[in-house]
C-alpha cells in the first residue's frame, strides 16, 4: 500500500477530483481513508433513497471513506452545518469544496477495482482484481 494526501482547492468537486487523483496516479484501486475540510454545499443520497439531497450553505465534513478505481467511486461522508446537525449518506456529484479539503488515498498497487451492475442490488458495484 501506498499513500497519497491530497488538498483540494476552492470550487473543486469532491468525488470528481478523488477518482482524478487516483488516475493521475496511475493505480487502478484504491480507498480514501479519511477527509475532512469545508464544502459550500453537498449532494447525498441516504439510505434506501433513489435520489440524493442537497445540502445548502457551509459544511463541515466530518468524515469521508470509501473505494476508487477508474470508473467510479463509491464514498460515504458525514457532515455537519452551522448549527452543529449531523448528516451523513453517499457522496454524489456536487459536493464543492467551499475553503479546502484534506484527504489521505491509500493506492493499492498491483490491484484493480471495475464496477459492475450488480443485478442483486440494482447498483454498480466494487469488483476486485
Amino acid at each position: 500500500m501506498q499513500t497519497l494526501a491530497l488538498r483540494l482547492n476552492p470550487g473543486d468537486d469532491l468525488r470528481v477530483s478523488v477518482v482524478a487523483a487516483l488516475a493521475a496516479s496511475g493505480h487502478q484501486a484504491g480507498f480514501v481513508l479519511q477527509g475532512i475540510g469545508s464544502l459550500d454545499g453537498a449532494q447525498l443520497r441516504y439510505a434506501g433513497m433513489p435520489q440524493p439531497d442537497a445540502l445548502n450553505g457551509d459544511l463541515e465534513i466530518l468524515t469521508l471513506a470509501g473505494s476508487i478505481s477508474a470508473d467510479g467511486a463509491h464514498l460515504h461522508m458525514s457532515v455537519s452545518d452551522a448549527q452543529g446537525k449531523v448528516l451523513g449518506g453517499h457522496v454524489c456529484a456536487g459536493c464543492t469544496v467551499r475553503t479546502t479539503a484534506e484527504l489521505l488515498l491509500a493506492l493499492l498497487p498491483g490491484q484493480r477495482f471495475t464496477r459492475e451492475l450488480d443485478p442483486r442490488t440494482g447498483y454498480s458495484e466494487l469488483k476486485i482484481g
